[in-house]
């Protein structure tokens, strides 16, 4: 079976603590509930035991930025 969270294509995801959070969330002047969601169950968060209302990191390569940031809050 393949492990997505090994495969090249699949960016990097860790979880975010309430700390950092709070700076981003302030920063954006957002709720977390205003973030983008991803479902527990997601291949690519799945080794990270992220539970609902967690947040997750994402960073991908960007042709124009070189890395972009995303935040997504984790749903059952």
């Amino acid at each position: 079976m393949v492990d997505a969270t090994e495969h090249d294509l699949v960016p990097e995801h860790t979880l975010v603590d309430e700390e950092d959070l709070e700076a981003v969330l302030d920063e954006y002047d957002i709720d977390r509930t205003d973030l983008p969601k991803i479902k527990r169950r997601d291949p690519a968060i799945r080794d990270l035991d992220a539970e609902p209302g967690d947040v997750v990191r994402i960073e991908r390569d960007s042709r124009t930025t070189d890395r972009a940031i995303v935040y997504r809050l984790v749903i059952e």
